[in-house]
């Protein structure tokens, strides 16, 4: 019996006539663990659809046990043995975790406490915590990330395709994700999954395939390959000394104290917390989940609501302000870049530039009066250039993107707003290589020019390679301030522990 249980020969998928993928070779093995990568529209997720049966192919053949197949729904691939976990979450939202678990597996007689008991034993042997009577709607980024991975475990597939299954976990859930594959590989089950975080293609894989534009570049096994080899394939140029740069050795003096947060609360998760951002300075925050440092920025920004009683002081230039909607602090020169781009980043159904100019419109305050089509496609078209949006055609919908340039969009639609603060959230979750270098350059000119900038971010060498300062939370408030030249790893993270 041959090793090859899937096999794809001169795959093609074009979209208006343009190739998303062209002529592509892949073989996946029994029982190995290939790791996808490639930049952000390298084609990536259109080779896993393909093979999960969302999309077909225009040419080409798809071979499952060396037999040609033809899929035209996920459902014709998981009678195949093959599974996705997609980057979007693909449950439904006002069921419960065990519902979504045997949506479609359900027995003619269902008894609801056994089916909960029965989901509460598969999560608790996968070492996943989380409730199964727990509404999905409820549930954090994470969680539902769990469940998606669990329930194609659950299907028994004999090959499961992760899409970015990393992106939204801890370092804990990490490990037990990381745990799970090698059970599964165990257990003669064949796992494709890309990822962005190379280290873990580096660490988990026992292949690596890189796409570029659409085309296989290489397959080669693991052993072959470091960080440097696998960034010059998807880029076609070396970015490793200027991905997360050197070790900073200066720093941007501060300007004008443009944000002062004095003992703010919200509820729980932030608890008498105070910091200062400055202009024509990147401030960098980092801290362990439930630090509370989206929230802190989600009062800053209007997007949520401190206490109303001891809730502490905003100050916008030494003056107070208290936003109820996000829109006043807008015109007050704050932009929040979302760190959940697909849930609050952006309008799915728009295109490019009418994204764009409906963040203008924000700016304007005139969300209800008559849209200028011929400057929405001015806007759109300028920041598409500045910030380098890559598409097929200029009126593609946002939802088709690849997952970089979808942050670019969002990062736009903020931009044409011509703040004076901007915070990014995690500004290159999900992104590629390339994507996070174009990302940096345009964080680095805002300070440049001037600007108030506040990155978040859970990705120790992002926050240092950024920050001229950088602030550390733990459990609801900054606890310890480094300079961005002072800041080692082993200090960041002894306070963000203890």
């Amino acid at each position: 019996m041959s090793d090859v249980v899937l096999e794809l020969r001169q795959a093609t998928k074009k979209y208006a006539g343009v190739p998303a993928i062209e002529a592509v070779d892949f073989a996946l093995e029994r029982g190995e663990i290939h790791a996808l990568v490639g930049e952000n529209g390298a084609g990536k997720s259109t080779l896993t659809k393909v093979m999960a049966g969302v999309v077909p192919l225009s040419s080409g053949q798809m071979l499952v046990e060396g037999r040609e197949v033809t899929l035209d729904t996920p459902l014709e691939a998981l009678r195949q043995g093959i599974a996705m976990v997609f980057q979007e979450t693909s449950l439904v939202p006002s069921m419960t975790v065990a519902q979504n678990l045997y949506l479609g597996q359900e027995a003619f007689f269902n008894r609801l406490r056994g089916v909960y008991i029965h989901a509460q034993q598969f999560l608790q042997s996968l070492n996943f915590d989380v409730d199964p009577t727990a509404t999905v709607s409820l549930l954090g980024a994470a969680k539902k990330q769990m469940v998606e991975i669990a329930r194609a475990v659950l299907h028994k597939a004999r090959i499961i395709i992760f899409d970015e299954p990393t992106a939204s976990l801890t370092p804990e859930e990490k490990k037990y994700f990381f745990d799970l594959v090698v059970s599964l590989k165990a257990r003669g089950v064949s796992v494709i999954f890309i990822s962005h975080a190379l280290e873990e293609a580096l660490f988990l894989a026992d292949r690596i395939t890189v796409l570029r534009d659409g085309r296989h570049v290489v397959t080669d096994l693991k052993a072959n390959f470091d960080r440097a080899r696998i960034v010059q394939a998807m880029v076609g140029r070396d970015l490793s000394q200027t991905l997360y740069g050197q070790t900073k050795t200066t720093v941007r003096p501060p300007g004008e104290c443009l944000l002062s947060v004095r003992n703010l609360r919200m509820a729980a998760m932030v608890k008498n917390n105070s910091l200062s951002v400055f202009a024509g300075q990147v401030t960098g925050v980092f801290g362990l989940v439930g630090a509370g440092r989206t929230e802190t920025f989600k009062v800053v920004a209007g997007l949520i609501k401190r206490d109303f009683f001891h809730g502490g002081e905003v100050l916008l230039r030494g003056k107070p302000v208290r936003y109820r909607v996000a829109r006043s602090a807008v015109r007050d020169g704050i932009a929040y870049i979302t760190e959940d781009r697909k849930v609050e980043g952006f309008f799915e159904t728009m295109t490019i530039a009418q994204n764009i100019y409906m963040g203008l419109l924000g700016k304007l305050g005139r969300a209800f009066g008559i849209v200028s089509g011929a400057q929405a496609r001015e806007e759109g078209e300028r920041w598409s250039k500045l910030l380098n949006v890559r598409a097929i055609g200029k009126d593609v919908k946002v939802i088709e993107l690849s997952g970089g340039n979808q942050q670019k969009v969002v990062i736009a639609k903020s931009m044409v707003q011509a703040p004076d603060i901007i915070i990014f959230d995690e500004p290159t979750r999900g992104v590629d290589v390339g994507a996070i270098a174009e990302i940096h350059a345009e964080i680095n000119r805002l300070a440049d020019a001037g600007k108030a900038v506040v990155v978040i971010s859970s990705y120790l060498p992002e926050v240092m390679a950024l920050s001229d300062r950088l602030l550390v939370a733990k459990q609801g408030k900054v606890v310890v301030e480094f300079a961005g030249n002072e800041a080692t790893q082993e200090g960041i993270m002894y306070a963000a522990i203890h």
